[in-house]
């Protein structure tokens, strides 16, 4: 199969949005006190925001036929001035979809090689993303691609 990665369109909306919902529901499954299932995290207005804004930006895997088989979300993290940190600017992975059609096919990795070059390109220090606790399908998929835990974020849910 030949795959293209290429920054997202206002003409990958419906397809984006098909595959927010795939995750969301993965999300929802794991963690059904904080998401809503049936939802989508962006209306269209707002993914074509984030499209056109070069600090958030959106790469998609497309097929022969231009069909939107991926995407991954980043956001450019500018240095923050710190008294104790090094000033480092980050690619940050907010998101990383396959549509279920297309999994195994190695879509994900293209999408996480392009990132990892874009992150070089734009001189970064680094690549960060969040897993939720659960996901191990996922959490196994980013230690192959060579990412380490960095930081992890615990809870107590009050009032049950």
């Amino acid at each position: 199969m030949s795959l293209t990665i290429r920054k997202a369109e206002n003409k990958d909306t419906a397809k984006v949005l098909d595959l927010l919902h795939q995750v969301l529901e993965v999300h929802a499954d794991l963690r059904p006190d904080l998401f809503i299932p049936g939802t989508t995290k962006y209306t269209d207005e707002e993914l074509h925001a984030i499209f056109a804004d070069d600090a958030t930006p959106v790469y998609v895997a497309v097929n022969e036929a231009d069909e939107v088989l991926g995407y991954a979300f980043c956001v450019l993290e500018e240095p923050v001035p710190s008294n104790n940190l090094h000033p480092h600017r980050t690619l940050y992975i907010d998101d990383i979809c396959v549509d279920s059609a297309a999994r195994g096919q190695h879509v994900a990795t293209r999408l996480y090689e392009h990132v990892k070059a874009e992150a070089e390109r734009l001189g970064c220090y680094n690549i960060t993303l969040n897993v939720w606790a659960g996901n191990d399908g996922a959490q196994k998929f980013y230690e192959a691609m060579g990412m380490k835990p960095r930081k992890t974020m615990m809870e107590t849910i009050l009032g049950d």
